[in-house]
C-alpha cells in the first residue's frame, strides 16, 4: 500500500475508533445507570455491559496502534511496541468473541421453545450461571494471550539476534512463523466462540419454525409476543455472525487488518444498540434533545 494511502486509512482508523469508543461508552453508561437504579441487571445486560467495556478498552487500544503507526512508523513496525499493543489486543479481541457467544446462547435459551431436558436445565441454570461464564471467557483470554506472547518473544528474539534456522533471514523466518504459528492460533481462538453463533441461530429458526406452525393451526394472530421475540433476536444475532465470519477475512497481518477490525466492531456495537428497547429509547431521546437544541 502506498503510504500516503496508508495514513489515509490510519486516520480512517482513528475516526471509527473514536465512533465506537463513544458507542460501547454509550452502552456501558446506560446500563450502569440502570445497575444503580435498580440494584441490578438482567444477566443479558450483564454480558452487554462486559462486552461494551471490553469494546471500549480494545478500541483504545486500536488508537494506541494507529497513532504509533503513523509517527513511528519504521521503529513500531519493527520494534517490540507492535507486540506489545497486538497482546493487549489478542486479549480484549478474544473476550469479546466470547461475551458476544455467551450472548447469543442466552438469548436462545430464553427464547426457544423446547421441551427436551437439557435445554429446560440450560434454561434454568444459565442465567445464574453468567458471571462465571465471563470469568471463564477472561481466564481462556488469558491463556491465548501467553500463547500469542511466546510467539511474539520469538519474533523479537530473532529480530535482536538474527538468528535462523538454515540460511533464512528475519522476514522469511517470521513469515514462516506467522503460517504456522500465528494463523493456526487466531484460527482457533476466533473458530470456537463463533461456532456457537450459527448453532444458536439454527435453534432459534426451527423453535421459530415450530411456533409458527402451531400458531397458523389456532386462530391467534402471528404476531404475538413470542413469535416477535424470536424474530428479535434472530435480527440481533443473523449480523453477528456476517459480521465476525468477516473478521476471518483479516486473519493474516497486513496494512488492512487494523481498519478492517474496528469497522467489523463499529457496524456490531451500533447494531446492539438498535436491537436493545433501552437502549434504542435513550438514543432516541439524545437525539430528540439534540434537534431541540439546534431548533433553539
Amino acid at each position: 500500500m502506498q503510504p500516503a494511502l496508508s495514513v489515509f486509512f490510519m486516520l480512517l482508523s482513528v475516526l471509527l475508533c473514536l465512533l465506537e469508543i463513544l458507542a460501547n461508552g454509550f452502552i456501558v453508561l446506560v446500563l450502569s445507570r440502570e445497575r444503580m437504579r435498580r440494584g441490578r441487571l438482567l444477566p443479558s445486560d450483564v454480558i452487554l455491559v462486559s462486552l461494551g467495556a471490553s469494546r471500549f478498552c480494545l478500541q483504545w487500544v486500536g488508537m494506541v496502534n494507529d497513532f504509533n503507526y503513523i509517527l513511528h512508523l519504521h521503529e513500531y513496525s519493527q520494534g517490540p511496541g507492535r507486540q506489545f499493543t497486538g497482546l493487549h489486543w489478542h486479549f480484549l479481541n478474544s473476550a469479546t468473541f466470547w461475551f458476544g457467544s455467551w450472548l447469543s446462547v442466552l438469548f436462545c435459551m430464553k427464547i426457544a421453545n423446547f421441551t427436551h431436558p437439557t435445554c429446560l436445565w440450560l434454561k434454568w441454570r444459565l442465567p445464574g450461571s453468567v458471571p462465571w461464564l465471563l470469568m471463564a471467557s477472561l481466564l481462556i483470554s488469558f491463556i491465548v494471550t501467553l500463547l500469542f506472547f511466546w510467539g511474539s518473544q520469538a519474533v523479537y528474539q530473532g529480530f535482536l539476534i538474527r538468528k535462523f534456522p538454515g540460511s533464512m533471514t528475519f522476514k522469511p523466518w517470521s513469515q514462516r512463523l506467522e503460517i504456522h504459528y500465528f494463523l493456526p492460533l487466531k484460527l482457533i481462538t476466533l473458530s470456537v466462540p463463533w461456532s456457537v453463533f450459527p448453532v444458536s441461530i439454527a435453534l432459534l429458526i426451527n423453535s421459530l419454525r415450530r411456533h409458527t406452525g402451531r400458531m397458523q393451526r389456532s386462530t391467534h394472530s402471528l404476531q404475538d409476543p413470542s413469535g416477535q421475540a424470536h424474530t428479535r433476536a434472530l435480527k440481533s444475532l443473523i449480523p453477528f455472525l456476517i459480521l465476525y465470519a468477516l473478521s476471518f477475512a483479516s486473519l493474516s497481518e497486513s496494512d488492512w487488518y487494523w481498519p478492517w477490525q474496528i469497522l467489523i466492531y463499529l457496524c456490531t456495537s451500533y447494531i446492539l444498540i438498535l436491537s436493545h428497547l433501552q437502549l434504542r429509547g435513550v438514543c432516541s431521546q439524545l437525539l430528540l434533545l439534540a434537534r431541540g437544541f439546534q431548533l433553539a
